[in-house]
């Protein structure tokens, strides 16, 4: 998953929450994501696009780190 924005992600089924860790070192959780919009930024070729297209500002978040 190369990309300049995301360094990881991942996504626990049982809470449908997703956690963005950004190359900045940040950590976000976004409460209440569908497991398919999880899917679909997995496969999607720009990560840091797919986010600000389809995450932020949809989901509740919460600032980790």
């Amino acid at each position: 998953m190369p990309s300049s924005v995301v360094a990881a992600m991942h996504y626990d089924l049982a809470s449908a929450t997703l956690r963005i860790i950004f190359v900045s070192g940040m950590v976000y959780d976004y409460k209440d994501v569908p497991e398919d919009v999880y899917r679909a930024m997995k496969a999607a070729s720009s990560k840091g696009t797919f986010l600000n297209h389809f995450i932020k500002g949809r989901y509740a978040f919460e600032k980790i780190k």
